[in-house]
């Protein structure tokens, strides 16, 4: 892609000589010859940098110019001048300016500074798009009482530097419990440093780990920092600990123990201060007796545990979290519907045997494959592959009542219970009415409540 410099200076010779060597250098050059065909160009055209002289003729100061351009367009400005001084130079420098070269010009010296500030002005749009990027930190969503006991364990162990094991389920959001402790805790202002034990192939879990010097193994062209060189003083998240071999368990145990390693390849001992969250899947208690986890590994990591809860134990928090992982959609760019009532709870009778991140795989699917703007009962059930005849009535079942208030749930109940005696005696009121001990007559008035119907014993409909 080319580089299109604007050059802004009133000597013509100046300009055509500038405009030149940078084409020589494969650079487009744009020349104005006042400070007002300077703005103008740069209101209408792309440009990636600025020459702009000190001094542009009736009076103007190009410090001054610098102060609009700075104001208006985030572009690296090179000052040239023919008159500069340690004042003027740094005077320009507090205001912005990317450098501050003098006449008579050293072209050697301003193209390396115009290189210079390209590099600058690409890393920092790159850094504006990142900030743009990220999405801001996301709390756990839902106010059940399984979920609460969860939030209140982060904010109590957040502010201290204990370590912490996160235990759950795949896909019960393990991940979002680290970066919560991390967000609250008092290095929140370092990065999360993020191990993935399970990717990582034996041969090279020192090297991920404690980093290597140029020319201890075959590929290692430089030298490398590990993860806990990056993590120290901060916080060391390793996820899936208990995928970890028992060779590699062996290794980092020492270094969580001492908080000092050596690299691969090196002599020099680095100490390191690192707070450790774990995070796994297994219940490492049971991978001890088969072998597979060393126990005082477990004891090292399990300073304070937490538990994330299926999402199963959890059910009166799927609407909260169809409402947050359709706001992180809608941020991707995918539209995200609306889900009526009954959508709601067909999701909470659903068992979600993949946790959380399966429902986030479902809301993406069925807002890809279903673009409409409110999605139904019957919609949420196709696509769980269900259908309304033979199947349980999810909306009714006792998962989907946590949603309800409790008068509501009642009622939901009742006439779920009621259909089912119904069905389980061939719809005999009377015979119904026996079989849960209450008055026939009583019963009439449930069932007319409720919009149920039965026979009597002749065979007639009764209501």
């Amino acid at each position: 892609m080319e580089k299109r410099i604007l050059i802004i200076d009133d000597e013509a010779s100046i300009r055509d000589t500038l405009a030149g060597v940078l084409e020589d250098e494969g650079l487009t050059a744009v020349t104005a010859t006042s400070a007002e065909e300077g703005l103008a160009i740069l209101a209408e055209q792309k440009i990636d940098l600025i020459l702009l002289d000190i001094w542009l003729g009736a009076g103007v100061d190009g410090l001054t110019v610098l102060d609009e351009i700075r104001a208006r367009w985030p572009l690296p400005v090179i000052m040239i001048s023919g008159h500069g001084t340690i004042e003027t130079a740094v005077q320009a420098t507090r205001k912005g300016a990317f450098d501050f070269i003098e006449k008579p010009l050293s072209y050697d010296k301003l193209i390396l500074s115009i290189s210079n500030g390209l590099r600058f002005a690409q890393l920092e749009q790159e850094n504006r798009l990142l900030r743009e990027t990220v999405p801001p930190p996301v709390e756990l969503a839902g106010n059940s009482e399984a979920i609460t006991r969860v939030k209140e364990e982060i904010a109590r162990v957040a502010p201290t530097n204990s370590w912490v094991l996160i235990l759950g389920e795949h896909g019960t959001g393990k991940e979002l419990v680290a970066q919560n402790i991390h967000r609250l805790s008092h290095t929140s202002h370092l990065p999360l440093v993020d191990v993935n034990c399970a990717a990582i192939p034996d041969e090279l879990i020192e090297s991920e780990l404690f980093g290597h010097e140029k020319g201890s193994f075959t590929g290692a062209v430089t030298s490398r920092q590990g993860r806990f060189d990056q993590a120290d003083g901060g916080i060391l998240f390793l996820d899936e600990i208990g995928d970890m071999s028992l060779k590699a368990q062996a290794k980092i145990l020492r270094v969580l123990q001492e908080q000092k390693f050596e690299r691969v390849g090196g002599g020099k001992t680095i100490k390191v201060s690192v707070r450790v969250l774990a995070a796994t899947n297994k219940n490492l208690e049971e991978e001890i007796e088969r072998g597979n986890f060393r126990a005082d590994l477990l004891h090292r990591l399990s300073v304070v545990p937490i538990r994330v809860p299926p999402l199963r134990q959890r059910r009166q928090d799927i609407p909260a979290l169809v409402s947050s992982l359709s706001v992180n959609l809608i941020r991707r760019g995918v539209k995200a519907p609306a889900f009526t009532d009954g959508a709601l709870a067909v999701l909470a009778g659903h068992d979600w045997p993949g946790n959380v991140r399966e429902l986030r795989n479902f809301l993406e699917r069925i807002a890809i494959m279903a673009p409409v703007a409110l999605v139904d009962t019957e919609t949420v059930r196709r696509f769980l592959g269900n259908t309304s005849d033979g199947q349980v009535q999810y909306e009714n079942s006792a998962a989907a009542l946590f949603m309800l208030g409790y008068k509501e749930a009642k009622m939901a109940f009742e006439k779920e219970y009621l259909r089912q005696r119904l069905a389980d005696n061939d719809g005999n009121i009377t015979a119904v009415a026996k079989s849960i001990g209450v008055d026939r007559s009583h019963l009439s008035k449930k069932l007319k409540e409720f919009g149920l119907s039965g026979q009597d014993e002749n065979g007639e409909e009764s209501v």
